[in-house]
C-alpha cells in the first residue's frame, strides 16, 4: 500500500531518457553508453546529445525547476513531457500513463486535457482579444462559447487583467502578455503546467512580480509545475525542488537548500558561488518540531526564512504547516535570524537559542 501511494504521488516520471539529434542516433547512443562524452560523440559522429540518461521523479502539487545554461538540454527535456520531442531511449510516464505508447489520437487528447504550457515568447494569437486568447484552449477542447468565455473571464480577473478582455496582445505590455499566457494555461484546468523560460523575456521588476503571483496562485491551486529557467535566483525563489543540467545530464537534484549548501561538483559550485545562500533557507530546515502549539498565524514549510521575518513584528512565534495544512512545527524570530546570519554576513547573529 505504501509503495502504491508513493507511485500515485508522482506526476511525471522519466527513466533513462536520452535524446540524440542526427540521422543515425543509435550509433551515437552506443558511443554514449560506452562512456564517450557529449563532445566526443559529436566529434566522431556529428550527432548532438540533447539529453543524456535523465531520470527524474516529479511529485504532484510541487514546482519542480530544471535549470542550466544555454545548451544544457533543459528545453529539450520539457518538450519530452508532452512529446513534442520523442526520446532516442528511455521511458516517460505522466499521471501514470506511458506517454511514449500513445497513438496520435491519444496524444492529441492528452495534450488537450492533461497538460498545459506557458511559453517564453507568450505564444498569443495577435488577431484575437485577450478573452479569446485565454479561451482558446477550451475552444479547441470543444467547450461551448458561453462556458469557455465565463471561465476565461474568471482567470483574467485572477491574474489581474480585468478590464483588458477586449484588448489585443499588441496593446499590452510584456508582463501583461505573459499574464494572458498564464491565464490561458490555468483556464485549461490541467493538473500539470509546463513553463519554458516563461518569465525570462520580462524586465527584472515585472519578472519578480510574475514569480510572486505564481507562488501566490500555487498556494491555492496546488498544480504540478515543471518550470525551466537559466536563472539560479529564480530557481531558488520558486522551486520546491531543483534539477541542474549540464550537457544534457543531471548534475544534481534536490531541495534548493541542499543544492546551495551542499553542491555536488565544481559545476554546481560555480552556480552557487555568488548566490545569497540565505535566500535558500526554508522554514522547514530550522523549525522546532518539539513545540507544536496551536498558532494564530501559520506559514507553509516551503516558505523562505527571509520572507517570514516581517510577521514577527506582531507575533512571538509562528506555526509551520505541511501541504495538507497540518501544523508540523513552529519558528521564532531568533531562530530565523540565526539561520540567516549563518549564511549572510550582513545579518548579526542573535544571542541565545
Amino acid at each position: 500500500m505504501g509503495e502504491q501511494t508513493q507511485q500515485n504521488d508522482i506526476a511525471i516520471r522519466m527513466r533513462g531518457v536520452t535524446k540524440i539529434f542526427g540521422p543515425d542516433p543509435q550509433i551515437a547512443l552506443a558511443l554514449l553508453r560506452s562512456g564517450k562524452s557529449k563532445d566526443d560523440v559529436q566529434a566522431e559522429t556529428g550527432h548532438v546529445v540533447g539529453l543524456d540518461n535523465v531520470s527524474l521523479n516529479i511529485a504532484r502539487s510541487q514546482i519542480f525547476v530544471v535549470m542550466g545554461l544555454s545548451g544544457s538540454g533543459k528545453s529539450t527535456l520539457i518538450r519530452h513531457v508532452n512529446r513534442l520531442i520523442d526520446p532516442t531511449a528511455g521511458e516517460i510516464e505522466v499521471g501514470g500513463e506511458d506517454v511514449l505508447s500513445m497513438n496520435l489520437e491519444q496524444l492529441r487528447d492528452f495534450r488537450r486535457t492533461k497538460i498545459a504550457m506557458v511559453f517564453q515568447k507568450f505564444g498569443l494569437l495577435p488577431h484575437r482579444s485577450v478573452l479569446a486568447n485565454v479561451a482558446y484552449g477550451l475552444e479547441v477542447r470543444g467547450v461551448k462559447k458561453a462556458e469557455r468565455e465565463e471561465k476565461a473571464a474568471q482567470w483574467i480577473e485572477t491574474v489581474g487583467l480585468q478590464g483588458y478582455e477586449n484588448s489585443r496582445p499588441r496593446q499590452l505590455s510584456g508582463g501583461q502578455q505573459q499574464r494572458v499566457g498564464l491565464a490561458r494555461a490555468l483556464a485549461m484546468d490541467t493538473e500539470i503546467i509546463l513553463m519554458d523560460e516563461a518569465f525570462s523575456a520580462l524586465d527584472p521588476l515585472i519578472r519578480s512580480g510574475m514569480q510572486d503571483q505564481l507562488l501566490e496562485l500555487q498556494q491555492s491551486l496546488h498544480k504540478t509545475i515543471l518550470f525551466i529557467t537559466h536563472d539560479f535566483d529564480e530557481a531558488l525563489k520558486i522551486g520546491n525542488r531543483i534539477a541542474v543540467l549540464k550537457d544534457g545530464a543531471v548534475q544534481q537534484e534536490g531541495k534548493p537548500e541542499d543544492i546551495v549548501l551542499n553542491p555536488s561538483n565544481a559545476h554546481i559550485e560555480d552556480f552557487v558561488r555568488d548566490v545569497n545562500k540565505a535566500r535558500a533557507i526554508h522554514v522547514r530546515t530550522i523549525m522546532d518540531t518539539s513545540k507544536i502549539e496551536p498558532s494564530v498565524l501559520t506559514v507553509p514549510e516551503d516558505a523562505r526564512c527571509e520572507d517570514v521575518l516581517p510577521y514577527f513584528a506582531e507575533h512571538d512565534w509562528i506555526g509551520v504547516v505541511n501541504a495538507d495544512g497540518k501544523q508540523i512545527g513552529q519558528i521564532t524570530a531568533k531562530r530565523v535570524i540565526k539561520a540567516l546570519a549563518r549564511y549572510s554576513p550582513d545579518v548579526p547573529t542573535p544571542a541565545g537559542e
